[in-house]
């Protein structure tokens, strides 16, 4: 098997990202709920770098790559894989919803037994569509890097950061049935495990099965899944933690920011 090139930068990048839901676990417990506002700031600076990244940076990228070999078609070849990533995120939707009720677990009872179950299964049900959802955008980062450092890490960068909210919805309902903060920040941390695991199917689907000239076409599909995440997960989930306002203070941040740290870089 050929492996990528800059294949241990990109498996480390997506280790890195998909360990910030540990980050969510630890900020579960130290921050008040007044404060996680700030998170709806964030969840918008995500949004913003994924939705930039992928029309300005991925989608012309794949462009390049295809435009060798399909020099007629691949215009065509980069708009099939753009719907095809959507489908492949819609369907992930579909069959395992990873909606969270915010104010639900914000905001829990003292737990009866009842209760406990509930919450119990709330944090089970959630980590396991958590590392489902991850499994793709593992792929998404890794793929990425491997083709530009630069972007890979901007990607990177984006996925952390929406991960950090992830890690409080599981770690909250794991803390109020346990009452042990580290079992929930493990769980927490084992949520976002399956990134790396998404970057390992990468690289055997990379090094083994896909044809080198057809990694313009993932490229687009990695696109599809970005703008899926960002317009299904996180800007209304930014709209949840604060305000619109806040949220576009965040979309407007990211965008300027990765485009100031593109021109510098580049």
């Amino acid at each position: 098997m050929k492996l990528p090139d800059n294949y241990g930068i990109a498996l480390l990048m997506t280790l890195l990202s998909g360990l910030a839901t540990a980050i969510g676990g630890g900020v579960a417990f130290i921050v008040k709920k007044n404060n996680l506002k700030v998170l709806s700031i964030g969840l918008g600076f995500s949004a913003g770098v994924m939705i930039f990244l992928s029309f300005n940076e991925i989608i012309p990228e794949a462009g390049k790559m295809l435009q060798l070999n399909f020099p007629q078609d691949y215009s065509w070849i980069v708009y099939v894989g753009f719907i095809i990533g959507i489908i492949v995120a819609i369907l992930i939707d579909y069959f395992l919803p990873d909606h969270i009720d915010t104010e639900e677990l914000l905001n829990p009872d003292i737990p009866s037994n009842k209760n406990k179950h509930k919450l119990k299964r709330a944090g089970l049900f959630t980590a396991i569509a958590i590392c489902v959802h991850n499994f793709p955008e593992g792929m998404a980062t890794f793929l990425t890097t491997t083709q530009n450092i630069t972007l890979g890490l901007s990607v990177a960068l984006a996925i952390a950061i929406h991960n950090i909210p992830e890690g409080i919805a599981v770690a909250l309902p794991m803390y109020q049935v346990t009452g042990k903060k580290r079992y929930a920040m493990l769980y927490a941390a084992v949520s976002g495990i399956t990134e790396p695991i998404g970057a390992l199917v990468g690289m055997c689907i990379f090094g083994i099965f896909l044809p080198q000239i057809l990694v313009g076409a993932l490229m687009a599909a990695v696109a599809g899944i970005m703008i899926y995440i960002s317009f299904d997960t996180l800007l209304p989930l930014a709209k949840e933690y604060g305000d619109w306002h806040l949220s576009m203070i965040g979309i407007v941040s990211g965008i300027l920011f990765i485009w100031l740290s593109l021109i510098f870089i580049g």
